[in-house]
């Protein structure tokens, strides 16, 4: 059965992406107008975000959220079958410079970025590239089947595929010698049980990952943020910010900070372009 769907879907995502987009506005109408999908949840995110903001404000907003995301939904399914070419057209850089000063000091890179639409066509950034190999960080999913097929989706265009599990004992093993650059989505709300640091962003108390941070500092690594946004439909840009310490070195959870930092500024200049609908603040009371 997964084998029928997974053919269904495949050749859904060969439609030109004007088709797809058709079905993106139907799919806005079911969630936003008849469902309401997680409508409470996307709210109550958006009001305790941005309390200085007018319930009209809030309300377009959320309106252009949904818009978003649906469009967020059937670009991933294009994703199966995008050619490298067409994604040159959709999603474009600037500062890839910052990329050869890293290489050129023989340092390997970690990309953050956050749950900003649309994150999964970074798929193609690999070839922009100066180091040899590319990994992006992952959670896994339980099913093996879609877990596999998502996988082969990101790494198409030559990214290994990392599961969050293995990603320490991976990157501790790897040279840091210039030739690896890692992304990380970095935005997650961690499982109750990994609940180890809070930050302030967007208004609340957020617990937030930092093991990327002891990473980062223990292997001397370069960051990169990689601030994106939506042009118009269907185009996406991305500028990327090397992050620098405030002293010779990244002191503890510096980097933890600097990324949600440009994180908001980039949420707050976009706010409809961001996942809202994840319950993030779940266990904010901790």
């Amino acid at each position: 059965m997964n084998s029928i769907f997974y053919f269904i879907i495949y050749q859904i995502s060969r439609l030109p992406l004007s088709v797809l987009y058709r079905f993106s506005d139907f799919l806005f109408f079911l969630l936003y107008t008849v469902i309401g999908y997680r409508r409470r949840v996307i709210r109550t995110n958006l009001e305790n975000s941005f309390p200085e903001k007018s319930h009209e404000e809030i309300k377009v907003i959320h309106k252009k959220f949904y818009a978003n995301f649906c469009d967020y939904l059937v670009e991933t399914l294009k994703s199966f079958s995008i050619s490298q070419e067409e994604l040159d057209k959709r999603f474009t850089y600037s500062n890839l410079d910052v990329f050869d000063e890293i290489k050129n000091e023989k340092r390997d890179v970690m990309m953050m970025c956050g749950h900003i639409f649309n994150w999964e066509w970074f798929i193609g950034t690999v070839k922009h590239l100066p180091t040899e190999e590319s990994a992006a960080v992952y959670h896994k999913i339980r099913n093996p089947f879609w877990n596999d097929k998502i996988n082969a989706m990101r790494g198409r265009f030559g990214t290994k595929a990392l599961d969050m599990k293995d990603v320490l004992r991976f990157m501790m093993k790897a040279p840091n010698d210039g030739e690896l650059a890692y992304l990380f989505v970095a935005d997650q709300s961690p499982k109750q049980s990994a609940v180890h640091y809070f930050i302030d962003f967007l208004n609340q108390r957020t617990p937030v990952f930092n093991g990327f941070d002891k990473i980062a500092r223990r292997k001397d690594m370069a960051v990169v943020f990689c601030q994106t946004e939506k042009i118009k439909r269907g185009h996406y840009h991305t500028t990327f910010i090397r992050l620098q310490p405030q002293q010779e070195k990244f002191e503890e959870n510096e980097i933890v900070h600097q990324f949600f930092h440009h994180l908001e500024q980039t949420i707050q200049q976009h706010p409809d372009n961001w996942l809202w609908s994840h319950k993030r603040w779940k266990y904010a009371d901790l």
